[in-house]
């Protein structure tokens, strides 16, 4: 099977080495993605806070997608960049870390707080098969209007459903359904987001009048 093909079905892979032509041929593309993702975010995390359009332009040059009204406050990494695709009205709080060698699909409206993690690859258990930086890349899909707080790491593999809150510091390492609140390390789901929420933004502290 390809080196592609291995990437993109969540195969075990090694980006370099190979010896097939064609093989060798998708290596360079895919360097050729991982320098200009490099020299994207150096551009990125080196502009001065008054360059708000350019730093639009740089992401919108670099991301599979960027909705309107994204903003990500730097630093910020991306592994390839060209793999996320990302909503409107997106906010990342500073050093915002994707490892993006396969997909990460990111909804409308998401918050991010400072120092998360998405991380769609990982490497085998058995310490043969890591030899010569063999890896896995699962896809991560974050749904609309998620919050996910502080130094959150999300690993290969997750689906976290519209609406749902990740409290800060959480490891998610399986599927986090919609309308929840979920946290811990390993991450769980700790109750349903409902009536209450709608009266109180945290415990005993009544939602005022802030619109």
């Amino acid at each position: 099977m390809r080196l592609e093909e291995q990437m993109k079905n969540g195969l075990l892979y090694r980006e370099f080495g190979h010896k097939d032509p064609v093989d060798q041929e998708y290596e360079k593309v895919i360097e050729a993605q991982r320098v200009h993702a490099k020299e994207m975010m150096y551009d990125f995390n080196n502009t001065r806070p008054s360059e708000m359009e350019k730093r639009t332009a740089i992401l919108k040059n670099l991301l599979g997608a960027a909705g309107d009204g994204i903003y990500l406050e730097p630093p910020a990494h991306f592994a390839y960049g060209c793999n996320t695709f990302i909503g409107k009205n997106f906010y990342a709080n500073f050093n915002f870390q994707v490892v993006d060698d396969g997909e990460v699909h990111i909804g409308d409206d998401v918050m991010i707080g400072p120092n998360v993690l998405i991380c769609v690859t990982g490497h085998p258990l058995y310490h043969e098969y890591r030899l010569g930086g063999t890896q896995f890349s699962l896809p991560i899909h974050i749904g609309n209007r998620v919050w996910i707080g502080a130094g959150a790491m999300i690993m290969p593999g997750v689906t976290i459903g519209d609406n749902s809150v990740i409290g800060a510091g959480s490891l998610v390492t399986k599927d986090i359904p919609a309308n929840v609140l979920a946290y811990g390390s390993p991450c769980r789901v700790i109750r349903e987001i409902g009536e209450y929420d709608k009266k109180f933004y945290r415990k005993n502290m009544p939602v005022n009048d802030f619109k």
